[in-house]
């Protein structure tokens, strides 16, 4: 490998570990609500970020599932 790339690979795999941790963490998960929304309910309102994350959250609240605590 030259050595001119590497620093272009340590860069493409720097981003692909964050790419993954934003995936793990859920990152991207009000991007898929407000395509799905679009996709599949194109007439009702879509609700903001904030909102979004206070449902989420209170949903895992309500229904605890396979947590530890």
């Amino acid at each position: 490998m030259p050595w001119r790339a590497i620093p272009a690979a340590l860069v493409r795999g720097v981003r692909a570990v964050l790419w993954y941790l934003d995936s793990v963490l859920g990152g991207q998960d009000y991007q898929r609500y407000v395509a799905h929304m679009r996709r599949t309910h194109p007439g009702r309102p879509i609700a903001d970020k904030g909102a979004y994350w206070r449902e989420r959250y209170a949903d895992a609240e309500r229904n605890p599932g396979a947590r530890c605590c």
